[in-house]
């Protein structure tokens, strides 16, 4: 097996010979650091020693986690002025105790509050299948070092989507856990209450390895997928199919029929009854408008000029949410996790489009309205497992063409079956099956 040493150099190589693409997909190198770290893997190696599954593996951070004595910026420059973290975030510290080469951090949408992947404080790297396509966010950097070879595996947070709508518009996997699996401390806060952390990677396994260590689950058994009649796949009709496009659905019922082929149950059902309970929520307001606003005055934050107007714009639509709404959004919210997790049965995973459209072209984004449009649009089905607090992941489903992603749910903390069963459906997924 190659050096972690060698592995890193490549990487390191294809960060400087992505150009422009590179350096926007990370906003700092930690070469030496990570050159320490590779040798150290080395040396376990050598001696037949291993620390896991993570051991060696070239690993990328979101630039909203703590990495001590840098800028945790999360990607704005209100923040730029903060003083270095003086510790790592308790993910990352977990992440070099599992033997994992921290490389950088990766670019990220500012605050993580917009899903498309711009940022107009440290640009934004082209989609890594077209480049005229933006990447997907709030984890843009993420997804781009991982399909780029510029990193194994990203770890990125994911508060409406940030981890599954990059890797569906990009072609890769993207796992969200229930929340509260993986520790959040060390990491800006977007949403207190939606917040989680999690693996962006080329495979299901990988997705799964990262798990084990950032929820602190360090058994080095690999995941083994789950068999085709373990489980069950509950198509969930009805809003999460609006206005996709017609290669979206193509795409998404050739992958169920893939499925069937591989003798994997798929029974036809609806999201509606529960998206009539999360409405209840937005009727009132959404968290991250609230709650990214205590995180900022948390920061010293008095004033939201030099923040992207975008960006600003649904902070301050926050401020129209009392504290009476805010708490009746909390109780909604647990009431509707508890109609989901009473609908879903021990083997039974709902799958819908991750997004219902393709990634769109840069030139198409840069008018506000259609940014919001578009944005809303990408958010409309991941933003269901946050709200519904249940773990999902996003699978490439290998069409032809641009990439698109089909979204798995289950039920709360039933991370590791979810991961099972997206493992299989991976494989009945596989081209030329």
């Amino acid at each position: 097996m190659t050096s972690a040493t060698d592995r890193l150099q490549a990487a390191l190589a294809a960060i400087e010979a992505g150009g422009s693409q590179g350096r926007l997909a990370f906003t700092a190198v930690f070469t030496e650091s990570a050159k320490a770290e590779a040798f150290a893997a080395d040396r376990r190696a050598a001696s037949g020693m291993t620390k896991g599954a993570l051991d060696g593996r070239i690993v990328s951070v979101k630039a909203l986690f703590d990495v001590a004595g840098t800028v945790t910026h999360a990607g704005s420059a209100v923040l730029r002025g903060l003083p270095p973290a003086k510790r790592d975030a308790e993910v990352i510290e977990r992440l070099r105790a599992a033997g994992a080469i921290i490389i950088g951090k990766t670019q990220m949408t500012e605050f993580a509050f917009s899903a498309l992947g711009t940022n107009p404080h440290d640009g934004m790297p082209g989609n890594p299948r077209d480049r005229t396509r933006v990447p997907g966010g709030s984890s843009s950097g993420a997804v781009v070092s991982v399909i780029e070879g510029m990193a194994d595996l990203a770890i990125g947070s994911d508060t409406g989507g940030s981890l599954r709508i990059p890797a569906a518009l990009s072609g890769a996997v993207g796992f969200k856990p229930t929340s509260e699996r993986v520790p959040t401390t060390g990491a800006f806060s977007l949403s207190s209450s939606l917040d989680t952390v999690g693996p962006l990677a080329m495979t299901v396994a990988d997705c799964a390895a990262a798990d084990q260590i950032l929820s602190g689950h360090c058994a080095t058994t690999p995941l083994v997928a789950a068999g085709s009649s373990r489980f069950r796949l509950t198509v969930g009709r009805g809003r999460p199919f609006a206005r996709c496009e017609d290669h979206v659905l193509q795409a998404f019922e050739h992958a169920l029929t893939k499925c069937r082929t591989a003798g994997i149950a798929v029974e036809e059902g609806s999201l509606d009854p529960i998206l009539e309970l999360t409405d209840r929520i937005d009727k009132l307001g959404t968290f991250p408008s609230v709650e990214v606003a205590a995180t900022l005055a948390e920061l010293g934050v008095t004033s939201l000029d030099g923040v992207d107007p975008k960006t600003r714009a649904r902070i301050e639509a926050g401020k129209n949410v009392s504290a009476t709404d805010y708490v009746l959004m909390t109780r909604r919210r647990k009431a509707a996790i508890e109609a989901f997790d009473r609908a879903l049965a021990e083997d039974e995973f709902v799958v819908v489009p991750t997004t219902p459209i393709v990634a769109p072209p840069i030139s198409t984004v840069e008018e506000t309205a259609a940014f919001h449009d578009a944005n809303g649009l990408v958010l409309r089905n991941p933003r269901i497992a946050n709200l519904l607090d249940c773990p999902a992941i996003s699978l490439p489903v290998h069409a032809p063409g641009l990439p698109v992603g089909m979204m798995l749910l289950g039920r709360k903390n039933a991370d590791r079956q979810l991961l099972a069963a997206a493992a299989c459906i991976e494989a009945a997924l596989r081209p030329g099956r």
